[in-house]
């Protein structure tokens, strides 16, 4: 069970965010997003923890939220012992299952056979003015109380060299993980990118918005040759490579956002070696 205190602020929580849980979202949700980790920051001044590679989604206090805005069609015994109060996680079953995932949680009518394999892997508390710290045991213990089968913490824990860090994403690579979070113990919950989280992974990935379809030629005649796609800056380039047969005869429709993989940028600012990995999750 949770602590007196900690019921108490849980209390105080959900009534400040209870209006907000009530409605149904008219933009998508206000999250924190990764920037990408660079040597030389303080590790001390952060938590780790395995970067899962699943879906992100938003508790508002009673429906599942995409990044997008959308909501994703839980079975009612899914959430049922889920808090009245905003959760932010990412549902996930397992590693290297990402494509599945995609295909359960998209569909409008759930089916429970699926959904039983899935759980939300809850990494914060969306509550303004509280440092991480203080954040994460209140998570801990909203997480244990709620004894639901479907919820679970992440774990975080201490990292103290670049060398460890390393060390700790070659293990979780190795075992089929996608990479590893860093989260500063002092941020507040922000929207948007900052060094605040940091993505630790073995290859760079961003995000581009799809602005058209361009024929393939040669073997990929009558089929999609390359993708057109915009940064979040507005420049725009071709991804060409990455694709399978499946994705260039059904390709990403223009204003879809996907995830490409690079190496490096271009002596202008651009991805090198752009590679396609998949759609981002609605």
């Amino acid at each position: 069970m949770a602590s007196p205190l900690v019921q108490a602020r849980s209390l105080l929580i959900t009534a400040v965010l209870y209006l907000t849980a009530g409605q149904a979202l008219a933009s998508p949700p206000a999250i924190p997003l990764a920037n990408i980790y660079h040597p030389g920051i303080n590790l001390a001044d952060y938590w780790l923890s395995e970067k899962l590679d699943g879906v992100r989604a938003y508790w508002d206090g009673s429906q599942l939220w995409s990044r997008g805005g959308h909501v994703y069609a839980a079975p009612d015994w899914f959430t049922e012992q889920f808090p009245a109060q905003p959760l932010d996680g990412e549902l996930w079953n397992g590693r290297g299952r990402f494509a599945e995932l995609s295909g359960v949680v998209r569909k409008a009518q759930p089916v429970a056979r699926e959904w039983r394999e899935v759980q939300f892997h809850v990494f914060d508390l969306p509550v303004p003015d509280v440092p991480f710290d203080e954040r994460y045991r209140d998570l801990a213990s909203i997480v244990e109380a709620s004894e639901s089968p479907y919820l679970v913490l992440v774990e975080q824990y201490a990292i103290e060299s670049h060398r460890e860090l390393m060390s700790e994403l070659k293990r979780v690579v190795a075992a089929g993980g996608e990479g590893l979070m860093l989260k500063r113990k002092a941020s507040h919950y922000l929207a948007g990118r900052s060094d605040d989280l940091l993505k630790v992974k073995t290859h760079a990935d961003t995000e581009a918005t799809v602005v058209a379809i361009l024929p393939g030629k040669g073997k990929y005649r009558g089929m999609m040759g390359s993708l057109e796609v915009r940064l979040e800056d507005g420049r725009e380039f071709r991804i060409g490579t990455g694709f399978t047969e499946e994705d260039r005869l059904r390709p990403p429709k223009p204003g879809t956002i996907i995830t490409f993989r690079y190496r490096g940028l271009t002596a202008t600012g651009l991805p090198r070696f752009a590679s396609f990995l998949r759609v981002r999750d609605i």
